[in-house]
């Protein structure tokens, strides 16, 4: 019965229109549609990888292999259950033309290449033509370095090839993954002599496969690797054709929503102002009717029906614009991807950004709703809901704990990634508690520097304002502290990534990155080098690469899941002896000539986030060789410095006999590089030498790209802050009218009342700014230290611009709002309010 009338008082009123609930609709719509938007384009992405999987991997199924060729026996059942089988082979080397050099990533193919897809090249031509003759094609940036055009000559190793076309659109380049160089192409059986493809060289074999129509993929995989076991292939099919894009996406688009729900939490605040700002005008009606015997209940949900319907209105506007929008700028973003996606409505995204504007809503809702109840049928008069409680009923508050704990543990369960969700949804807990602290420190201050203030009139009526009961310090620091605080912990956490990279590493790093290097040369490498006085430092070590295949018996994905160290094959050394720069942490070292069961020093850091202990057991393959080893030591590791850095040490008989190559770093002046490179280069065509300083730049253009994605992210965020603050600013016109009235009755200039408005504006932008400025160091540190473990400063023109930022949009809303009360007689106002 109580439900039935409180839905037709809720009727009644919305029949009043949306006034007081613009800002409420456009922060719950436009926090949703950022969130809808992501995971559709995460969706179209992963359909694109879905559907064209086979191309981007290159045939139906791919056998991989690291250091070697398939056996005859490998290759014979690879083609007893293939319609065609294409060989690749895939590593890097240096291009060489004349005294220029340039790394390379070189896809060596057969005459079945490619067995899907098509290669587009410039001039236009059947690759098996451009192929012909020692004939190679490469990649436009590579081709501009080099000054090479079609006709050209250039080298690989001791192999010489002409230049036959550019390459326009490889079909596979996705599902390759990341490389340090830009491709080139050539035919395979051209690279005997080379010396690129030796036995211990850093190479991957691939096989392609077509297989017939309705085979079961899952089965065959299940028999290549029961058949092959310990052989160290690597089995993957077109469901998965581009595994490393599709966990960039996926990862990147789960911190973006988390980054979209900051930007919702904001909304939140406006959605809860707007409720408490139109229930203080509904004051007498609420009164009235409890004179008139509504019972708390009715009244409860007469306003909870009606601010319900609203909320799923915002969440039905957030949900159309964000499937409306991706597929109104999808050609756009499939021009700007180098992967293809299918752009269409897809329900799982706009569903789990559904949810989240629900918990939303209800979270943010509840409390000023549950103040309905205080008003009493006595309270007939202005503001009542001001001398209200400042807690609601323990029910209220169970539920709003509840709601918190549901929406974080709704964020884990769409991320995937409990940590990084947990530390989001914690540093913006944590905002909004310093934030809120803020927002009441700043009214005390306020009110404490109104009496300071005697004889700068202007000055007095702002710290009065802001410090005084009717004014909207609250909504003003957490709505637009929150989204300055997520800008300013982003634009920390860029800054001192791009020190470290810009700044701390090239004084670290080395010079160059050696690889292969045979086991012949590396004492005509070492002698050269010494003799140079610009080499400071040059660190040699042996090198295999091998899977990890068991720990202590378990396949080693059932005891590390997806951990990087068990995902592909890994660096793998021995040495008799630490060097001086080895940190034994636990355990000891073997004995210089010790020769029994094979024993392995492992990365300290990454065998605690295994879980591993001294006595285990790994087993790694190695060129089709398992090998078990115990665990006798942890060693630290630094990855951060680009230097030489293994997982995994064994003792040297382990690995006796095992083919393999050496690498190396070198430290020197930087004018003696090009030098260096030259002399090695030409002594040893088949070495590859990686300059450190262009990985990291490759490694810096992916940061920029992230780092502008998540910008826009936090723009949004930004965005409905401003929103809020418009809100507030719109409420809280009646009372700038009212004491605008009362000025000017006493005497006041236009001139002096607005300053006064846009000096209480700059203040309050100020000290949002300053506390968010806080919040976000506190946050760019946490994330700094605990999770990139790098060095923290404080990165000053980041900080200075949020200040800024937050002046400057506290002063546009409120000088917004501010000529209505400076235009209204006096004489009408205060008759009003008698």
């Amino acid at each position: 019965m109580s439900l039935a009338i409180a839905a037709r008082l809720a009727r009644r009123e919305l029949r009043g229109g949306l006034h007081g609930f613009r800002i409420f609709l456009a922060c719950l719509a436009l926090g949703v549609a950022a969130i809808a938007g992501v995971g559709s384009v995460r969706s179209a992405i992963q359909a694109g990888l879905a559907d064209q999987g086979a191309v981007l991997l290159g045939g139906d199924a791919q056998a991989e292999f690291t250091y070697r060729f398939a056996s005859d026996e490998e290759r014979a059942w690879l083609q007893s259950v293939a319609t065609q089988v294409s060989e690749i082979t895939d590593f890097r080397s240096m291009a060489v033309v004349g005294d220029e050099r340039a790394l390379t990533q070189v896809k060596s193919v057969d005459d079945a290449y490619p067995l899907l897809g098509q290669m587009v090249l410039d001039p236009p031509m059947p690759l098996a033509d451009a192929l012909n003759d020692s004939g190679a094609v490469m990649a436009p940036v590579l081709a501009d370095r080099l000054g090479l055009s079609p006709g050209d000559t250039f080298k690989l190793g001791t192999r010489e090839f002409t230049l036959s076309a550019i390459i326009v659109t490889e079909p596979d380049d996705a599902g390759d993954g990341f490389g340090l160089g830009p491709r080139t192409l050539v035919k395979t059986t051209d690279l005997d002599g080379s010396g690129l493809l030796a036995p211990g060289s850093l190479f991957e074999s691939e096989y392609r496969l077509t297989v017939p129509a309705g085979t079961d993929m899952q089965a065959l995989k299940a028999e290549a690797e029961a058949r092959y076991q310990g052989s160290g292939i690597r089995w993957r099919d077109a469901s998965n054709g581009a595994p490393g894009i599709a966990r960039f996406v996926d990862r990147l688009a789960n911190f973006l929503v988390l980054v979209g729900l900051s930007g919702l939490a904001v909304g939140g605040i406006g959605v809860s102002a707007a409720v408490r700002a139109y229930l203080a005008r509904k004051t007498s009606v609420i009164a009235t009717l409890r004179t008139l015997g509504a019972s708390r209940r009715v009244i409860f949900l007469t306003y909870f029906l009606q601010v319900g319907f609203l909320s799923l209105v915002g969440i039905a506007i957030g949900i159309v614009l964000g499937a409306a929008i991706p597929l109104l700028f999808a050609p756009i973003i499939a021009g700007a991807l180098p992967i293809p996606v299918i752009f269409t409505l897809y329900p799982g995204p706009l569903g789990e950004a559904a949810i989240y504007g629900v918990l939303t809503a209800l979270l943010f809702t509840l409390w000023p709703l549950a103040r309905t109840e205080d008003v009493r049928a006595a309270t007939l008069f202005r503001d009542a809901l001001d001398s209200a409680r400042a807690l609601p009923a323990t029910r209220f508050v169970v539920a709003t704990v509840v709601l918190l704990a549901l929406l974080v543990g709704v964020a884990v369960l769409f991320s995937g990634s409990p940590r990084i969700t947990l530390w989001t949804t914690g540093g913006i807990l944590g905002a909004l508690i310093i934030l809120t602290v803020a927002a009441s420190g700043i009214r005390a201050l306020a009110r404490k520097a109104t009496p300071a203030a005697r004889g700068k009139p202007v000055l007095r009526w702002a710290l009065g304002a802001i410090g005084g009961p009717r004014e909207t310090a609250a909504s003003v620091v957490l709505s637009l502290g929150l989204g300055l605080s997520v800008l300013a912990a982003i634009g920390q956490i860029d800054g001192n990534l791009r020190a470290a990279i810009d700044r701390d590493l090239p004084e670290i790093a080395p010079s160059y990155f050696f690889v292969d290097i045979q086991p012949d040369q590396i004492d005509g490498y070492r002698q050269r080098l010494a003799e140079d006085p610009a080499v400071s430092r040059v660190d040699t070590a042996p090198m295999l690469r091998g899977v990890i295949t068991r720990i202590n018996g378990v396949n080693a994905r059932e005891v590390a899941g997806d951990h990087w160290v068990v995902r592909g094959d890994r660096g793998i050394t021995y040495a008799a002896q630490p060097d001086e720069r080895t940190i034994i942490t636990d355990g000891a070292w073997w004995p210089e000539n010790y020769d029994g069961p094979p024993q392995i020093s492992f990365a300290r850091e990454e065998a605690e986030e295994i879980g591993l202990n001294l006595g285990d057991e790994i087993t790694f393959n190695v060129l089709g060789r398992d090998i078990t080893a115990t665990i006798t030591s942890f060693r630290d590791v630094d990855f951060s410095t680009a230097g030489i850095g293994f997982v995994m040490t064994l003792n040297p008989a382990a690995l006796q006999g095992a083919p393999h190559t050496w690498i190396s770093t070198v430290y020197a002046e930087p004018q003696a590089e090009a030098q260096i490179l030259r002399d090695l280069a030409s002594q040893y065509p088949n070495i590859t030498a990686i300059r450190v300083r262009d990985a990291i730049d490759r490694v810096a253009e992916l940061l920029e790209g992230i780092g502008v994605a998540i910008r826009w992210g936090a723009a949004a965020t930004l965005l409905t802050g401003f929103l809020v603050l418009i809100g507030a600013a719109s409420a809280g016109s009646g009372a700038r009218t009212y004491e605008a009235a009362v000025l000017k009755t006493l005497g006041a200039s236009r001139a002096r009342i607005l300053q006064s408005f846009a000096l209480r504006s700059v203040l309050l932008g100020a000290g949002a700014g300053i506390v968010a400025l806080g919040a976000g160091i506190l946050g760019g540190w946490a994330v700094s230290h605990f999770i990139m473990e790098t060095g923290f400063a404080v990165q000053w023109s980041s900080a200075f611009g949020i200040i800024l930022g937050g002046i400057v949009a506290t002063l546009l809303a409120g000088l917004g709002f501010a000529w209505k009360p400076l235009s209204a007689r006096p004489a009408g106002v205060l008759r009003a309010r008698e």
